[in-house]
């Protein structure tokens, strides 16, 4: 046990956030956390940590260490054998090739900002508008196969497909090997060991569509992500692998999340949901409202101090772990009036669901089109949508990091 962790009661809520109870509604234990102080000593979820780690409660912390160069989401900055998150060669070694290889998500500095680049350009708003039209068509599509049913699994039949659909087309990812996907999402999120062999599956998968990329080329990211293969500013073997394993998973795991989870939020708060459907220009802000109010993200990639400093008073020794809480960033009071009300017309300038600093979220425009686009599709066709399943029997997915639903049943 930490020095940090030795402090913590089992009754506090710093034990209680990471406990699988906490999954659906952290919001009193974050509120409970804000109140004791920005920063907290917290036992760390990852077993591979065995320094002290911190959870940051409040907004302006929040902020601050997203955006500070002390600290890294590069574990090898500060121990050479880590691997993406911090495990040892040998607990990463049989996926290294791919898990272990760096992305942008766990790269920094000058590594950070030439893996970033070299995507960037698909994901720019100006870019991601001109897609408004076929994501549109995807939603249409999907609704169309469900409208006569009078019920659907809004997970399985609409939250997972759109985005998943979305980002194999910008891929250039075959639709009849799309379905597996979820099975590969599935077992990235987990880390039991079962999901090993699945994660081995899912990096030969990757690792056999960048080779018939290689010999037959079309007009798809990975595509163009091969081809710079003749510049000098290429992607390494390893980096291509996670770059595009990367984009494949995050492309749509968290707006899949985002459109289910807001779902619900619509679903419990039925007077917000006829303002929208009573004014369809208020999509956008709900977007980012439902984000700030109940988002997919528990925090961000693990930061590590890179020296020693302090937040908000709170003394972070060299090498310890920091997690920002966004959801607990996004309701506090110094920042949003009445936080824990949803309120679809609220204007937001500045909530945190997609990070901030050099890792702020490249997919954020893409996340927030598909958003609007099948929230609004869904308000306007479906419109008397209900739950078919009493609220107690909704079950969240086992994982505390990336929150989502396992499913949603609704009739209309």
């Amino acid at each position: 046990m930490t020095q940090s962790q030795a402090h913590i009661d089992a009754d506090d809520p710093t034990a209680q956030i990471f406990q699988p109870s906490a999954i659906e509604n952290p919001y009193p234990l974050f509120a409970q956390m804000r109140a004791k102080a920005a920063v907290l000593a917290v036992p760390s979820p990852y077993e591979f940590v065995k320094a002290d780690a911190w959870l940051v409660t409040r907004y302006a912390e929040a902020v601050q260490v997203l955006k500070d160069s002390r600290f890294t989401v590069d574990a090898t900055i500060l121990n050479p054998e880590a691997g993406v998150f911090g495990q040892t060669a040998s607990e990463g070694a049989e996926d290294r090739s791919f898990l272990g290889a760096k992305s942008m998500v766990s790269a920094d500095g000058a590594e950070h900002s030439r893996l970033r680049s070299l995507v960037a350009k698909a994901f720019t708003p100006r870019y991601i508008e001109q897609l408004r039209p076929r994501i549109q068509e995807l939603a249409d599509e999907l609704l169309d196969q469900v409208q006569a049913q009078g019920a659907m699994d809004l997970v399985k039949d609409y939250a997972y497909p759109l985005p998943i659909n979305v980002i194999s087309e910008m891929l250039g990812v075959p639709a009849h090997e799309r379905d597996q996907m979820r099975q590969w999402s599935d077992a990235l999120t987990s880390h039991s060991p079962e999901s090993q062999g699945q994660l081995r599956d899912f990096a030969m998968y990757v690792q056999k569509l960048i080779a018939d990329k290689r010999h037959n080329p079309q007009a798809d990211l990975i595509s163009k992500l091969v081809e710079l293969e003749a510049t000098g500013d290429a992607l390494s073997e390893s980096e291509l692998l996670a770059t595009a394993g990367l984009l494949i998973f995050a492309g749509h795991e968290t707006t899949s999340n985002l459109i289910s989870i807001g779902s619900l939020m619509l679903l419990d708060h039925p007077e917000q949901r006829a303002r929208l459907q009573a004014d369809a220009s208020l999509i956008p802000t709900a977007v980012e409202e439902l984000l700030r109010f109940n988002g997919p993200i528990f925090s961000p990639a693990p930061r590590f101090a890179l020296e020693d400093l302090e937040i908000a008073g709170q003394p972070i020794r060299r090498g310890d772990l920091v997690l920002v809480a966004l959801g607990s960033a996004n309701h506090d009071q110094s920042v949003f009036n009445d936080p824990e009300s949803l309120d679809v017309a609220r204007e937001i300038s500045r909530q945190l669901a997609f990070g901030h600093g050099v890792h702020f979220c490249l997919g954020a425009p893409l996340a927030r089109l598909e958003g609007e686009i099948a929230f609004s599709s869904l308000l306007k066709r479906i419109p008397n949508l209900q739950l078919a399943v009493p609220r107690e029997q909704i079950k969240w997915r086992d994982n505390l990091n990336l929150r989502g639903l396992k499913a949603l049943p609704v009739i209309f």
